[in-house]
């Protein structure tokens, strides 16, 4: 006769649990790599029978190649942020899921929002475009946080620092994005330029102040 312990049910959930969390983390993985590879495909070939003109066409097209590099480093970063954070992930709940999803979606925007700010036409929209789904993924992403702690979705393991830390990093990327988005309107481009550049600074000074903070999930 087999018998069978209280703790099988629990272990076998907890497996499904993972198992789950595992499979978001690839889905989502497999996403942002699309989204990478569309960012390139967007760029535009230089032309030129000569060095010289090769090397012109380059200049010409040389917001387009910042656009690409600045979306990369974005999407790159957003990835290693959402990296960090699931991996201390145990399973999740339909919200979690869901906002993920809410991130991710942001994440495969990105190549048009770079296409966008790129075109031609009056700026402020193509800018507050572009800096919208940045506001929007990287305050998607401090729900994502606040969920996963909410509901005590992650292992015990855990650094004491590493949901505050992206938390306050989410909050301050999201504030320096908004706010550049009235300065389009009200300033030459490159006051709402400016304002992203200001983001290392902010999140340094962020970083100073949760660091005299007291510790804690």
């Amino acid at each position: 006769m087999t018998t069978h312990t209280g703790h099988e049910p629990d272990a076998e959930t907890g497996e499904v649990r993972a198992l789950a969390a595992e499979r978001l983390i690839m889905f989502v993985d497999a996403a942002i790599a699309i989204a990478l590879t569309l960012l390139a495909l967007d760029l535009p070939v230089p032309v030129g029978d000569t060095t010289g003109a090769m090397l012109s066409s380059v200049a010409a097209h040389g917001k387009e190649y910042l656009a690409f590099a600045l979306s990369f480093v974005v999407i790159a970063a957003h990835w290693r942020a959402h990296h960090e954070i699931f991996r201390y992930v145990r399973s999740l709940n339909s919200r979690l899921t869901s906002l993920t999803l809410a991130w991710l979606f942001m994440q495969v925007l990105m190549p048009f929002a770079t296409r966008v700010i790129t075109a031609d036409g009056a700026f402020p929209p193509r800018f507050s475009l572009y800096a919208i789904v940045q506001v929007l993924a990287s305050a998607s992403f401090a729900l994502i946080i606040r969920e996963i702690r909410r509901a005590h979705l992650y292992r015990t393991d855990v650094p004491p620092q590493v949901f505050a830390e992206n938390l306050v990093r989410s909050i301050c990327l999201a504030a320096v994005f908004g706010a550049s988005v009235p300065l389009s309107f009200l300033s030459m481009s490159s006051g709402a330029y400016l304002c992203w550049l200001a983001a290392p600074i902010v999140l340094a000074v962020a970083r100073r102040v949760q660091g005299r903070a007291p510790s804690g999930n």
